[in-house]
């Protein structure tokens, strides 16, 4: 079959929908007819000197209209046209092919998801069965108000070997979630009613949290290197909560220069600041930054940590590392707060700990993370090229992409329909800037390389139908 379009490269008209227009307008006059097979995508864009892709994108368009029907191995062929309403012109918006069990294959680019794959169940489920076999009485019993002595003892080494945090075990509190550990804070330090300085944008669950316990939250801007130090001076802050090591969730990395400033507002304000260490193990650009507890020493900083990026979501263990002087008020104050998490998970991840498991787990999720943000980049440059800026590509577990052109909220709904489910970022945000152009938030460490290779390539397809719908509009108007 020859095939023919004439297409206007210097036109306003993008060509792929311009190719689409000509062969749905060749199949509803007949010139086309029923069971006829279309050139394939290769031999198309060889003929027109296009790309594949742009072929493609018309061709996925006419086959979510019912012009067309892709047989396996076999190629397009047009269909009946009985139901298919004769529109002489372009006045609707593409719609993407509804596929059957669409729902149950989403790829779903979800932040906070992680690798249950290669997580080590055996020996996870080793640590439970030992738990519940503990001679221990407070395994079977409240237990301490701070948590299991021993837990603390490894966390009081490993933060010391890998964030470079130095505490006794009796600094660390344990707590179920970050959430749960802030509304502590907030009795703790007496910030109901006071001004509460947070990063904007930044964690939207610990906003809320604040909020809820009627304190006053000051957002601060960030900078390209992180929080605004100035505008934190002129807050009257009575605290500040950061995520230094990986900010939520722009991702940058708070230079040592300003975390030094930092510390020397929390200094000279009698003030505290709150560090959030949430995904402080996965840096995979550049030399390790210390955590700024470590660089603490005048005791201004409290640090929180958490098991749910390292190790498991579900366990639901948080700890804050409190500074000396804190130790007293909290034991004093909070006497009366019983222990949150389950003295059986308590038990069973001291004994992860202490026998070295969680060690290796982080060094091997490190690397396994570190090839999937790998194979993220190297996807979004050869599928999404210029068309969007990459954000936050230095640690973590999610990344952001800046769009170009493009209205993020139609591009997380249409993403939906082609089963990619992407996020908008517009709720981390408390005081948006003028002319708000919200980036998209993937995470990654949920997924696997094939997903993600495969969400990515989907996700390109989404940006193209967009694109025309983008470009429909604006002829209407």
């Amino acid at each position: 079959m020859q095939i023919t379009p004439f297409l206007k490269k210097d036109a306003n008209v993008p060509i792929y929908l311009q190719l689409y227009q000509f062969f749905r307008e060749e199949i509803e006059k007949g010139s086309i007819i029923t069971g006829e097979k279309l050139p394939s995508i290769r031999e198309l864009s060889q003929s027109l000197n296009i790309s594949r892709n742009t072929v493609d994108t018309a061709y996925q368009q006419l086959i979510a209209e019912g012009y067309v029907v892709s047989r396996e191995k076999s190629g397009l062929f047009v269909l009946e046209l009985d139901d298919v309403p004769m529109v002489q012109e372009v006045q609707h918006e593409l719609k993407l092919p509804h596929v059957e069990g669409k729902t149950d294959n989403l790829i779903d680019f979800q932040y906070g998801d992680i690798e249950l794959e290669r997580f080590p169940i055996k020996v996870w489920k080793k640590c439970l069965l030992g738990a519940v076999d503990a001679p221990s009485h407070e395994v079977f019993s409240y237990g301490d108000k701070k948590g299991h002595y021993g837990l603390r003892t490894e966390i009081a080494s490993y933060l010391y070997q890998a964030r470079g945090v130095r505490c006794s075990p009796d600094q660390i509190i344990l707590t179920a979630g970050t959430q749960t550990a802030v509304n502590l804070l907030i009795q703790l330090l007496s910030l109901q009613n006071e001004k509460v300085a947070l990063e904007d944008p930044g964690y939207d669950g610990v906003r809320y949290v604040f909020e809820s316990q009627k304190c006053e939250v000051v957002p601060i801007s960030l900078d390209e290197d992180g929080i605004n130090i100035t505008e934190l001076e002129q807050s009257s802050a009575q605290c500040v909560y950061v995520t230094p090591s990986h900010q939520f969730p722009i991702g940058m990395i708070l230079p040592v220069q300003k975390r030094m400033k930092l510390l020397q507002w929390a200094g000279k304000n009698q003030t505290y600041i709150i560090e959030d260490d949430y995904d402080g193990e996965f840096r995979y650009l550049g030399q390790p930054i210390p955590s700024l507890k470590s660089l603490d020493t005048n005791e201004k900083v409290i640090y929180l940590g958490t098991f749910s990026k390292a190790f498991l979501p579900a366990a639901r263990v948080t700890y804050i590392v409190l500074p000396e002087p804190l130790v007293e008020v909290y034991q004093s104050k909070l006497f009366y707060i019983s222990q949150t998490v389950s003295q059986h998970i308590q038990e069973a991840l001291y004994r992860f700990m202490k026998e070295g498991h969680f060690g290796r787990h982080i060094r091997k999720m490190r690397k396994i993370y570190q090839g999937k943000q790998a194979a993220l980049l190297k996807a979004i440059e050869c599928q999404l090229g210029d068309k969007v800026n990459v954000i936050g590509q230095k640690a973590g577990l999610h990344l952001l992409l800046e769009l170009k052109g493009l209205d993020a909220k139609q591009l997380v709904e249409k993403a939906e329909e082609f089963g990619i489910r992407i996020y908008l970022t517009e709720k981390f945000w408390l005081k948006k800037p003028p002319q708000f152009d919200q980036p998209i938030m993937l995470g990654f460490g949920g997924l696997s390389v094939e997903q993600i290779e495969s969400g990515v390539n989907q996700l390109a397809r989404v940006m193209k139908v967009c694109e025309i719908n983008q470009k429909i509009g604006e002829m209407k108007s």
